[in-house]
C-alpha cells in the first residue's frame, strides 16, 4: 500500500511517535517534516492546517488532522480507504 502521505513532527512528541508507528505499522511510506529541525516549516504547518500542534498529516490533498484523527480513521476502517485513494 503506497500514499503519498506527510506529517509534520517533531523528535520527542509522543503523537508524532504514534503516527509514525502506526504508518510503519501498516507498511506505509511518508515523509516527515520536522518542524523542531526546520523552525520556519512551523509556521508553514500553521498557514496550512490552521493549527499549532504537531504532528499535522495530510494524505494526498485531505489534511486529516493529527495522530487522534487518524487512528480514528484506523478504528472506523476509513484509513485503508483513504490511502488507496491516493495510490
Amino acid at each position: 500500500m503506497s500514499s503519498q502521505v506527510v506529517m509534520y513532527s517533531t523528535a520527542i512528541c509522543p503523537y508524532c511517535q504514534m503516527a509514525r508507528r502506526l504508518f510503519k505499522d501498516k507498511g506505509v511510506a511518508f515523509t516527515e517534516i520536522r518542524v523542531d529541525q526546520h523552525p520556519g516549516k512551523r509556521a508553514e504547518m500553521m498557514q496550512k492546517s490552521g493549527r499549532r500542534t504537531v504532528p499535522q498529516i495530510w494524505i494526498g490533498d485531505a489534511h486529516v488532522g493529527g495522530f487522534d484523527d487518524a487512528y480514528a480513521l484506523e478504528r472506523n476502517g476509513k484509513l485503508d480507504a483513504l490511502l488507496k485513494e491516493q495510490k
